[in-house]
């Protein structure tokens, strides 16, 4: 089949959109008492999306729609992570989004038309098809912040979001079409060709770069354009917190392979200059912000700062083991996240919100296994070894050694080190004179 009509490469997204739409009818007929009709179906669709990705053949790149769309190795990995990361969403906030009144079709259909937006993301091959994923995505996703409209703190946060992400996309536009000036072609590989050919013009390339890396940067949440991630974290319902936090990332980091390794690859000089000052950044600030906070969500808001500065050290090697620790790193994030999100979901209950510190005081005497897995989680999230948070840094470090930027590997090390003293302490939190008992504290003192 020509690459005009190849809807094939496009299959998983064609039946989650027709999915998405069936859901949305569905639920204006199935009443409160069987919305879980609609839950089930959801999680139907993207038990058919990974099977029609698993078993699409993936010898050779195929491409669609006049090669604005491209479906590869790297877009059937991560999508196959972002259904995960959705379905374990969904699993997590059954009893949380029922004791809120949200366990209704449109929340099941706006989480669906955001990972439609990200698989659209993951797979573009022309900053049209690009722009058009990340808009889909982030619409539902300032929907979704602002699900619980009698919540003052919910819809300034999606105020917040949607401004700032206005003014994000913005800068994409203007980066994109300045790009496209110099080249003469919007295709992510026919930028790249012009660039090696010489046929365009590298001051505006590098004026456009600019654009575009401060867009990449606002979606991933390095410093400086971290300002909405701390307002969506703690304002959002959790159950929504634990999806921004989780499978958009995944989409954040096929955004960046696609801009600057497909197409941006020639100016790497460039864009590794500017990366290095996001990911130190990132790292120091993070981490050391992390420590005053008295909420939960809002120091994994800035963990998820930290662990993006982090993420972004795997790009400055510019090589394919470089950008492999940069995925490693995404991926171990992410289903790391969905750990530590879930077992603040799976406290909370209605009328509580399990988001305070303070709320986890004493928690290994009441719950030793939710004590265990949340410890476990923020190890991970410190880089503590053995577990395999440890050896994600362990990975996007040795790729900045490799490069000569040892003197970023220490001050990693070091914001990692800082990171770590707000994880765990023993014996500090348990109602017991046990001295062996071992529970969280996250280091604050009583």
């Amino acid at each position: 089949m020509s690459i005009a009509f190849n809807f094939g490469a496009a299959l998983p997204e064609i039946v989650l959109a027709s999915a998405a739409c069936v859901i949305l009818v569905v639920d204006l007929f199935v009443p409160d008492s069987r919305r879980q009709i609609s839950y089930w179906l959801t999680q139907l669709t993207l038990l058919a999306a990974a099977y029609l990705t698993l078993v699409s053949p993936d010898d050779t790149p195929l491409r669609a729609f006049g090669n604005m769309y491209v479906t590869d190795k790297l877009a059937d990995v991560l999508k196959l992570f972002a259904y995960v990361a959705v379905s374990l969403t969904l699993f997590y906030s059954r009893g949380y989004l029922a004791a809120r009144g949200l366990f209704r079709g449109e929340t099941f259909v706006l989480m669906l038309t955001a990972l439609l937006g990200m698989m659209v993301m993951i797979s573009a091959n022309s900053f049209v098809t690009l722009y058009l994923g990340l808009e889909l995505m982030s619409l539902s996703l300032y929907a979704m912040v602002a699900l619980q409209r009698e919540s003052e703190r919910a819809v300034e946060a999606s105020m917040k979001y949607f401004v700032l992400g206005a003014l994000a996309s913005g800068f994409l536009l203007y980066g994109m079409s300045m790009l496209y000036g110099a080249t003469g072609t919007l295709e992510i590989t026919g930028v790249a060709d012009a660039i090696v050919n010489a046929h365009s013009n590298r001051v505006i390339l590098v004026f456009g770069l600019v654009f575009v890396v401060s867009s990449i940067a606002f979606k991933l949440g390095a410093v400086p354009y971290h300002m909405w991630i701390p307002d969506v974290y703690d304002g959002a319902p959790t159950a929504v917190t634990l999806f921004i936090g989780s499978a958009p990332k995944l989409a954040a980091f096929a955004f960046a392979m696609r801009l600057l390794v497909g197409s941006l690859s020639a100016l790497a000089f460039d864009w590794q200059g500017m990366l290095l000052v996001l990911s130190l950044l990132s790292m120091l600030f993070g981490n050391i912000i992390a420590i005053a906070q008295s909420s939960i969500k809002r120091m994994l808001a800035y963990s998820t700062i930290a662990n993006m500065g982090f993420m972004l050290m795997g790009f400055l090697g510019a090589t394919s083991d470089a950008y492999s620790a940069a995925m490693f790193y995404t991926v171990t994030y992410v289903l790391t996240t969905l750990v530590g999100f879930g077992v603040v979901l799976l406290l909370s209950r209605e009328g509580f919100e399990a988001d305070r510190l303070d709320d986890f005081k004493g928690l290994n005497q009441r719950s030793p296994w939710y004590a265990f897995m949340m410890l476990l989680a923020m190890f991970s999230l410190a880089g503590v070894p053995p577990t395999v948070g440890f050896y994600a840094k362990f990975s996007v470090i040795a790729a900045a050694v490799d490069i000569g930027l040892v003197w970023l590997a220490v001050v990693a090390v070091m914001a990692s080190l800082v990171g770590a003293l707000r994880v765990a302490k023993p014996g500090c939190c348990c109602r017991s004179t046990d001295s062996h008992c071992f529970c969280l504290a996250f280091f604050r003192r009583r």
